[in-house]
């Protein structure tokens, strides 16, 4: 989808315009992928613009960018703010929020430990990642040919910007093909996850999710989904999930923060289920929306108000 530009853009603790948010062609990051990130969604509520679990989101930039031993110049207070500033700079009722920690111009090579790190912060109106058509009937799904890293190559447990060529190769892979996403399988052959999404099967009464032992990342909207789908009375684990339960599934779904909920109506061309969105995945798929939008007090906590 198309970015949609707005004003202001905080880089480094100062808001800069739009077309001024450059980086030099030397930048480490752009050379080696040494980055890493989050994708945040803000939401328009009664009480007006509302940040989805916003400190969770930083604190795990947080995480993955110790494990690069990437130093942040800035405290997770701080850059929990500059996110608040950038979404009301803007004037944004709803969007997507970028936030980027990055090895910056002046040091060339493979160690990165001598780079400075920079950080930025940008929003704009971005709608439905799968399309308002594939959360509310589904999306069609195959399985890659492309493997999730192993762990002891590339950690999947951060989010760093490199590790996603992994992700675009099988997304391309899959639209090539016809499909809407795909899903990445782990070097064990255990279900892994979806391009950028995590991924819920539900099978015999049991909602099941990969464990980051899979090669899963730890997603705040995947939290999320497994505390509501407890509260509505649903048996969730987290357990390793085979390529052949996809295709026996009454129900699978996907959750990620640009994704939000969609069901997957089928998987390397078998028909999940009757073919539609099931009745778990319609319940959580409601109350996820009920939360995000401040409908629900049970979830308030995960609000984190602009204003």
């Amino acid at each position: 989808m198309p970015i949609t530009e707005t004003e202001k853009i905080w880089m480094n603790g100062k808001l800069v315009d739009w077309a001024d948010a450059r980086v030099h062609v030397l930048t480490h990051a752009l050379h080696y992928g040494s980055g890493v990130f989050e994708g945040i969604r803000a939401y328009e509520t009664p009480n007006g613009p509302a940040i989805f679990r916003l400190t969770d989101h930083i604190r795990r930039m947080f995480d993955s960018a110790r494990v690069y031993l990437m130093e942040i110049p800035f405290s997770q207070d701080e850059l929990v703010a500059a996110t608040r500033e950038v979404v009301r700079a803007n004037g944004l009722s709803s969007c997507y929020i970028r936030p980027i920690v990055y090895l910056g111009y002046g040091e060339m090579g493979l160690n990165p430990l001598p780079c400075r790190v920079d950080v930025a912060i940008a929003a704009w109106p971005w709608g439905t990642y799968l399309g308002d058509e594939g959360v509310a009937n589904g999306v069609t799904v195959k399985i890659s040919s492309w493997q999730r890293h192993d762990p002891n190559a590339v950690p999947p447990a951060a989010k760093a910007t490199g590790m996603y060529l992994n992700s675009s190769m099988a997304k391309v892979e899959a639209l090539k093909a016809g499909y809407d996403e795909a899903i990445i399988l782990s070097p064990q052959g255990y279900v892994s996850e979806c391009t950028g999404e995590n991924l819920f099967v539900v099978r015999k009464g049991r909602i099941a999710t990969p464990p980051a032992s899979a090669g899963a990342l730890e997603g705040i909207t995947k939290d999320s989904v497994i505390t509501i789908a407890q509260d509505l009375g649903f048996d969730v684990v987290e357990a390793n999930v085979l390529r052949s339960d996809l295709y026996t599934a009454d129900e699978v779904f996907l959750t990620g923060t640009a994704a939000e909920v969609v069901p997957i109506r089928s998987v390397d061309d078998r028909t999940v289920g009757e073919g539609k969105p099931g009745p778990k995945t319609k319940a959580i798929q409601e109350a996820y929306f009920a939360a995000v939008r401040g409908e629900t007090d049970r979830y308030k906590d995960w609000l984190d108000y602009v204003d």
